[in-house]
């Protein structure tokens, strides 16, 4: 499974780099926007629509939103969806310490989980798009996504050498506070190479730059426990299995939907 893993992350990677640094911001999102997407076709089924059908017309759904997000495409627009999925992150934590909270599979649920799942996705892409279209913006979403990148490798690494202590059992039995040690300095580290690379040479806000290096692995822990509550709730062991050795789209995007607008906002807050 692990070399499985590596050969598809060594495909993908050359092209995600292309993706972010290559086109306009225009091309950027709609590519994005499809994959995310597709995220929300698993989401429907996490969610507990498990008909082709049902999923289809939740997908469909997702889409005209996007779309229309992408056409308006506005500074405020963007950046008020940004903060929206900040706010859903902070609440999302409450979610997380009630385990059996909407897990009955009851249609008042699958309402809740679909809007859970906008907020999950739309605000993400969002921010994305808004990180993208700023100065330096090709750079500044590559480092976003590298702190995440950097911080799974982090926690893979301490987790495995030095992981005891569980962080939470009942919803990922195998994260353990360790491996969140590890990729909050290995995402802090990231952030401060990155910000250097990008010419952030103010000291204040070089280590503003560190600390939400901190705050948005923080959130992507959060983003990554989020789906597996949601996959325990749903009886799934993967979200799909679109990407060899990685399962589905939101197994590998579920950090990374917590992350973007946690770090979009703060950029937008630091001045950056």
């Amino acid at each position: 499974m692990l070399k499985q893993r590596i050969i598809t992350a060594a495909i993908l990677l050359p092209i995600v780099l292309a993706l972010i640094l290559l086109p306009p911001t225009g091309f950027f999102a709609a590519v994005a926007a499809i994959a995310f997407v597709g995220a929300a076709w698993e989401w429907a089924q996490l969610a507990g629509f498990r008909t082709q059908i049902g999923r289809g017309v939740v997908a469909a759904a997702a889409a005209v939103i996007i779309i229309v997000m992408l056409l308006v495409r506005t500074h405020g627009l963007l950046a008020a969806l940004t903060f929206a999925g900040v706010a859903w992150w902070i609440g999302c934590c409450f979610w997380l310490r009630h385990f059996t909270f909407a897990a009955a599979p009851n249609s008042e649920n699958r309402m809740l989980k679909l809007g859970a799942g906008l907020l999950v996705i739309v605000p993400a892409l969002a921010a994305a798009a808004d990180i993208h279209a700023s100065e330096r913006g090709h750079g500044w979403t590559l480092l976003a996504l590298a702190i995440v990148w950097a911080a799974d490798t982090g926690a893979y690494f301490s987790g495995r050498y030095f992981g005891r202590r569980k962080l939470a059992p009942r919803i990922s039995p195998g994260k353990t506070w360790a491996g969140v040690y590890g990729a909050v300095a290995a995402g802090g580290l990231v952030a401060l190479v990155g910000g250097w690379i990008l010419g952030v040479d103010d000291t204040g806000k070089l280590v503003g730059l560190v600390i939400l290096g901190f705050v948005t692995v923080a959130f992507a822990v959060v983003g990554d426990l989020f789906e597996s509550l949601m996959k325990r709730h749903a009886a799934v062991k993967d979200s799909g299995s679109l990407i060899p050795g990685h399962g589905g789209l939101l197994d590998r995007m579920d950090s990374v939907f917590a992350a973007l607008p946690i770090f979009a906002a703060g950029k937008l807050l630091l001045g950056l």
